[in-house]
This record gives structure tokens, sequence and C-alpha cells, in this order.
């Protein structure tokens, strides 16, 4: 599951990152440490550029709305729902797989946020009984600092109820593909909680490595066999997770606060 994430680098730092030939100054998005689902984000892609003579791909930083409209759909209803797409799955769901054969992307993240359930209260849920209780968030991020280059499906949707010619009538939306999390320990684990990826959440985002970019995001590969051997886990080891504040969880807020260490989860009693 990755359902919030953290985006602040500027588009000129993602530029020298991934090798960006095309970016457009006047789409430029604000920092954002509390990405959530529907919001504009970044994504790095290839495609030929419009009305241009040239019809090579050009990689480009494009702005994405969070949330994938299948081009079938007749409504973007429900996108926020398709934030995530199972990368176990991806070549084959109505809803991605064409997606996944031609229009893939990377979205850059400084990381992304996982809230911990406690034990207590996944035997509730699993009585099916509900306990309101704040969870505590755990920020998961490259240890080195690098960014973490998000694997990404991107689509096109055209809004049949506004003119072709319309500003809005076209949407560009994506989604996040997901793995099974890591068990193995964590590079740097927390001094109080989870010591692996897969004690905070079943799944994580699909990082990435720098070796797998350019077979990614080429448009001329299309075979799904050849693109799934692109999706196997990265490495163990490369990942941090340490406890934040419980102001991420209210979506309203958002500044560089919001990635600031804690000491130990607010939380005491989740472990």
């Amino acid at each position: 599951m990755c359902g919030r994430y953290a985006a602040s680098r500027r588009p000129e730092d993602l530029q020298e990152v991934f090798g960006i030939e095309k970016w457009e100054p006047a789409e430029t998005l604000a920092p954002d440490w509390n990405v959530a689902p529907t919001k504009e984000v970044y994504a790095v892609l290839e495609r030929p550029l419009k009305e241009a003579p040239d019809p090579r791909p050009v990689r480009q930083l494009r702005r994405l709305k969070w949330g994938l409209v299948p081009s079938w759909a007749k409504s973007p209803e429900g996108a926020a729902r398709m934030i995530n797409a199972r990368s176990e799955t991806v070549h084959e769901k109505p809803s991605f797989r064409r997606a996944f054969a031609a229009r893939r992307c990377v979205l850059p993240a400084d990381g992304y946020y996982e809230w911990v359930t406690g034990s207590d209260e996944r035997q509730l849920e699993e009585q099916g009984k509900k306990k309101r209780s704040r969870k505590q968030p755990y920020f998961v991020t490259p240890a080195d600092g690098s960014v973490m280059a998000l694997a990404g499906v991107y689509e096109f949707w055209r809004d049949p109820t506004l003119p072709p010619d319309h500003p809005a009538a076209w949407w560009a939306t994506c989604s996040v593909l997901t793995t099974e999390a890591e068990t193995a320990p964590l590079a740097v684990a927390p001094a109080e909680g989870p010591g692996a990826l897969a004690d905070i959440h079943p799944r994580m985002p699909l990082m990435l490595t720098p070796d797998r970019w350019d077979a990614w995001l080429d448009p001329a590969r299309t075979d799904p066999e050849e693109l799934r051997g692109l999706l196997a886990p990265p490495p163990t080891g490369l990942m941090r997770a340490y406890p934040v504040a419980t102001a991420v969880s209210n979506v309203r807020n958002n500044g560089p606060e919001l990635l600031a260490e804690l000491a130990a989860p607010e939380e005491s009693t989740l472990f």
C-alpha cells in the first residue's frame, strides 16, 4: 500500500538525477511533504513531444494526477481508489494492463508514509470490531538520502462532457506499483519499533534502482513478460524507517516538519 508520500525536490534537481530533456517551468509544483490521492505529482516519462517533427520519445517531467482513470471509464469517479497497482497482477488487470504495456513512468519521492497498527487493534479488526485510535506513522526513505524512484503507470482520459478544445478535456493520471514489503532488516532501524518494512505494512511501493530506469521508461518495450522482469523488488538493506508526528495523518498539514524524526513512537503502546 502507498497512500501518502513526500516529494519536495525541485525540478532542476530531478532534471539532473533522471536526465530529463524537457520540462515546462510554468508547470512547476510546490514542494509537498504530504502528497495524498488526487493531488498533482511529478512524473518522469518518455513519449514524443506533441506536434514535434521528430517522433523519437523524449524524457520529460510532467504533472499527473495521482489516482488512475482508465481511458475507457465513463467518469473519473473512483480515481482516489486507483492510486496503487499490484506489481504481481498489473499486466492482467483491465484498468492497468494497457498502461503497463505502453505508458510507464517514475514518480520521484523523498519517501513514503505508512501507519503501524498495534497488536491489540489488529486482534479487534480480525474479530470484526472497530477501535478508534491514532496509529503511529513512519516515514520510509532511502538510507543514503537519494531520490526514491517509485514505479508507476499513467493513462489519459477524455472527459466526454467537455468540447475537445477545452483545457480540462483531457486528464493525465497515474498509479504507484506496489510489491510485498521486505522482511530483511532495515539499513537503519528505529531504536523502538519495527526492524523490517514488513513489520510496518505487508505491502510497499516498488522502488526502481537506477539501473532499471531506462528500460522501464522505454515505450518501445511492450512485451509483458520482459516488463515483468523489471518488477523484482530492489536489493534489501537500502531503506530506513523512523517514527514521525501524527500531524501527517491530517492531509491539511504540510511542511518539512512532517519529516522530523521522533526519538520514540508517539503511540508507545504499539510495541
